[in-house]
């Protein structure tokens, strides 16, 4: 392909930086838009169009993929808040199997690992496949 793999992962980290920055400037629809849209670029570059597809047409997530996309029309239809929580729904659903994995790497960071270690720990994400507690 003609992007490096650094190039790859910055549209996929602009898209995440541009909704972080929509969200501190209170919900700024055009910077929360652009996050939108750089991130599925950047996914869809770093997996390609057909995986970004199939992930998105799965049956099982199919709840999520409608609540992600409900949630940018939303935003694009100037309802910038009610749009975000129901993008952040879709997310939850569409990447929470990711959580466990990302809570286990962010464990070993070098400074702040041991936190997130504690808040992993205690809000429960490091078990999300075992069983719960009755």
């Amino acid at each position: 392909m003609w992007l490096t793999d650094t190039q790859r992962v910055a549209f996929c980290s602009g898209g995440g930086f541009f909704l972080i920055g929509g969200v501190m400037m209170f919900f700024d629809r055009a910077m929360l838009a652009m996050g939108n849209i750089l991130f599925l670029i950047g996914l869809t570059i770093i997996i390609g169009p057909q995986k970004t597809l199939l992930f998105f047409a799965r049956k099982q997530k199919a709840k999520g993929t409608a609540a992600f996309f409900a949630g940018l029309a939303l935003i694009l239809f100037r309802w910038p808040l009610i749009g975000f929580c129901v993008e952040l729904y879709g997310i939850m659903i569409l990447f929470g199997d990711f959580l466990g994995t990302i809570a286990g790497f962010a464990r070993n960071a070098p400074v702040v690992g041991p936190y997130i270690g504690m808040l992993v720990d205690r809000v429960g994400l490091g078990r999300r496949n075992a069983e719960l507690p009755v």
